[in-house]
């Protein structure tokens, strides 16, 4: 008997070693990403990171805890196979710990349920871009390194106490792990409530690694499974009445999305031409970046005469995809991947943008600077109603240049120049990808020089953004000049991956421009107050062109009239931004500048509801 309880307190001796050890690992990495990534912290006090550090610390006990028991348990069967299991956890915390800096200075945010949607991408196009852009080889070795020095002072890592204390520790460390630093449920430590510290940076590093993909995979959850939004089918009906300012008599949702046209503001365009810009963000058009000078060319077409703007304008999602469906399917990305669901391959859905351009009399095509097999585009394109899908096995040649995510971009522009029947009317929507990593436009042989006084990293960044700004400008003008009844609109994918600022405002970080251009468009052409986002952009340009009582089925409304812009986590409106998620809404302004515009915020609630669970219903009933 003595012996088993000798053997027991060994057991618990030895995971207090392993608790203390990992929350010790947790605790010096939270220090150390705080001091190499100083320069995203805004103006704190010491009291503020030292609270960060404090509540990291106590949240890690979770983590600690559960990597304890992971180790500990198959010590009672084999020694052999816990030192195994531990060496495998070191390797997943060291190279979890060395991604962290990467992927916070691209997203602003420790791991996020971004990654999760990175399993549905080009796994191979991920894995070049991450070995050209941020020295995947060498972040490994230096993971495998740290590995083995963890791992080295782990097995040295023991201290004796007494069978009292062993108690005491052994209770309070199991307490901590379960309710995540605290001792009690009141007083509980979970993602949601350690942001604390009025400094983005500091809360997000009081998250470890495991920590943060554990928030996203919760809020990836939430999202597919429509959690937060707990709609019935009366629900979505009233929503869906209420917007359409229609009673909420018929059980026929698709009812409260038809609408009908107020009747053509400008001639009927010829061709139609939607540009969706690898990453082109609305901050560079800013006044307060403008000595840089990169983007020239956007700034010129929305100052002429012929165009007009709105800069409140949000992307359907964080990633291009999101965009995409957005744009072709008329569907907010409310919570379903919409290139992986099986209704999207039955037939195109009612709101969605092909089919609807046909009824208008145009030919409908797709072209894409990358390959058709990326997130399905291809097929997922044509089950959506497109008539013809480009790609980047239709453009390459022996004279093209581009990486794995596609040629580059003035090769996709002379593809369309040259393809495009002129002779037919056209609805075309154009996908390019150079504004993206690894960045391997030859800046030199395009004759873009930059004269930034940032780093060799940012200085390319800066120079792709104007190369693809540049061959934007160039397309435009030539087929302005090739096919002068056309009608064009310029929307990013999705901003969110540079900033110069290290601590950007939500509307610097997130917004993207919309901006229409062509025969017969003109200043103010759109609501002087306008917003929106992707799935406005269809409804923008059918109640611009289409004949009076034109019937369209739409979820987004036109800019000529719309004034609020919603997507997967954001709101925007003319003078304000802020969190979805969060009701009552807590707008914030713009920029200080800006002085936020009365609203009807319980109306904006409603609107919000109404995108998200209209865009979830219909997805699911396709």
């Amino acid at each position: 008997m003595k012996e088993i309880f000798n053997h027991i307190i060994d057991t618990l001796e030895h995971g207090l070693n392993i608790f203390v050890f990992f929350l010790l690992t947790f605790s010096i990495g939270r220090v150390i990403f705080i001091i190499l990534l100083r320069d995203y912290i805004s103006e704190v006090s010491v009291t503020d990171i030292l609270t960060a550090l404090w509540i990291g610390l106590r949240l890690s006990c979770q983590t600690a805890g559960i990597l304890t028991l992971i180790i500990l348990l198959p010590k009672i069967f084999s020694k052999s196979a816990a030192k195994f299991i531990a060496a495998i956890i070191f390797f997943i915390t060291s190279t979890l710990y060395v991604a962290s800096f990467p992927f916070y200075q691209q997203f602003h945010s420790n791991f996020n349920q971004v990654i999760f949607n990175a399993v549905n991408d080009d796994l191979y196009a991920l894995l070049i871009t991450f070995t050209d852009e941020f020295n995947l080889p060498l972040r490994l070795l230096f993971a495998l390194l740290l590995t083995i020095v963890l791992y080295k002072i782990f097995q040295n890592f023991k201290y004796r106490i007494n069978f009292i204390l062993t108690i005491i520790m052994t209770y309070l460390a199991t307490t901590l792990t379960i309710f995540g630093g605290g001792l009690n449920w009141q007083t509980e430590l979970n993602f949601e409530n350690i942001g604390i510290t009025k400094d983005k940076f500091l809360n997000e590093a009081i998250l470890d690694s495991y920590q943060a993909i554990y928030r996203g995979y919760v809020l990836q959850n939430r999202i597919i499974s429509s959690a937060g939004l707990n709609f019935t089918d009366e629900d979505i009906k009233n929503l869906a009445a209420l917007h359409s300012n229609k009673p909420p008599t018929n059980d026929n949702i698709n009812e409260y999305l038809k609408i009908k046209a107020n009747g053509a503001i400008i001639s009927k365009p010829k061709h139609i031409f939607i540009i969706i810009s690898e990453s082109y963000a609305n901050w560079i058009l800013l006044n307060k970046y403008s000595d840089l000078h990169i983007a020239a060319g956007l700034k010129s077409i929305i100052n002429a005469d012929d165009s007009d703007y709105c800069p409140t304008f949000l992307p359907n999602g964080a990633n291009t995809v999101s965009a995409v469906t957005g744009i072709v399917t008329g569907l907010a990305d409310a919570n379903l991947y919409l290139t992986t669901l099986p209704q999207s391959f039955n037939k195109p859905y009612l709101t969605a943008a092909a089919p609807q351009m046909k009824k208008l009399g145009y030919t409908t095509n797709f072209f894409y600077a990358g390959p058709a097999t990326w997130e399905r585009i291809g097929e997922f394109v044509i089950a959506q109603g497109f008539d013809n899908f480009y790609s980047q096995g239709d453009i390459n040649n022996i004279n093209v240049t581009g990486n794995v995510w596609g040629v580059d971009d003035k090769f996709l522009y002379q593809f369309v120049e040259n393809n495009l029947n002129l002779m037919e009317p056209s609805f075309n929507v154009i996908l390019n990808t150079s504004n993206h990593s690894p960045y391997t436009v030859d800046l030199k042989f395009e004759g873009i020089e930059t004269n930034f006084n940032f780093d060799d990293d940012l200085n390319k960044k800066l120079a792709h953004q104007i190369y693809a700004d540049r061959e934007l400008k160039k397309f435009i003008d030539t087929m302005k000049l090739k096919a002068p009844e056309s009608l064009f609109v310029i929307v990013g994918d999705h901003a969110d991956r540079l900033n110069i600022d290290k601590q950007p405002s939500d509307y610097e970080r997130f917004a993207i421009p919309f901006i229409i251009t062509g025969n017969g468009i003109h200043k103010n052409l759109l609501k002087k107050n306008s917003a929106g986002s992707h799935i406005d952009i269809l409804p923008t340009i059918i109640e611009l062109i289409a004949p009076k009582d034109f019937e369209y089925y739409s979820i987004g409304t036109s800019l000529t009239e719309n004034i609020y812009g919603v997507n997967y986590a954001l709101f925007i409106t003319r003078t304000s931004i802020g969190n979805a998620n969060i009701y009552p809404l807590q707008p914030e302004p713009l920029t200080s500048e800006i002085k936020i515009e009365p609203q009807n915020w319980a109306t904006l609630e409603n609107y919000i509801n109404y995108v998200r669970g209209v865009s979830y219903w219909s997805a699911k009933h396709n």
